[in-house]
């Protein structure tokens, strides 16, 4: 399990290498996402809170990157967080998310993207739950809901 000392030590000495990676141009970005997808997740754009659909959706599932589909988060690990946006407290796999330091705004956060694609999810914060304390804070529009089935369909 990820603590915010695990989140801090890839932040400064370097992420996770990845399952696999995917890049294409900006060009090839903007005709596979619609414009507010590739406002949030190449322009590391945030979602007005409240606004993104699925912050209140709790079905099962996996959560995955919306640019190249790398799977990122599990639903049994969402929780309501009350800021607005999607809350999970681990991701999928350790070597699924990529933390860098964000100064911008006059404020010291952590910024997570894929660490497939690079695209840009939102923030991870230590004030999450037990037993991890992590609130990954991700947009909507940069994630995905492939649901699963219920045994019996």
């Amino acid at each position: 399990m990820l603590t915010w000392k695990d989140v801090i030590k890839f932040t400064v000495n370097g992420n996770p290498t990845p399952d696999k990676r995917v890049e294409k141009t900006e060009e090839e970005w903007k005709k596979l996402l619609t414009p507010e997808q590739f406002r949030i997740t190449r322009q590391k754009g945030t979602e007005r809170p409240h606004s993104g659909a699925l912050c209140s959706i709790h079905e099962a599932g996996k959560y995955s990157c919306v640019c190249c589909d790398a799977p990122l988060f599990d639903s049994t690990i969402k929780f309501e967080s009350g800021t607005g946006w999607p809350s999970f407290t681990q991701p999928i796999k350790e070597n699924a998310i990529k933390y860098e330091k964000d100064t911008a705004f006059g404020m010291v956060r952590v910024e997570v993207m894929c660490n497939t694609c690079d695209a840009h999810l939102g923030h991870v914060f230590p004030d999450g739950p037990a037993p991890s304390g992590l609130r990954y804070c991700i947009n909507s529009e940069s994630i995905q809901l492939n649901k699963e089935k219920a045994i019996n369909e």
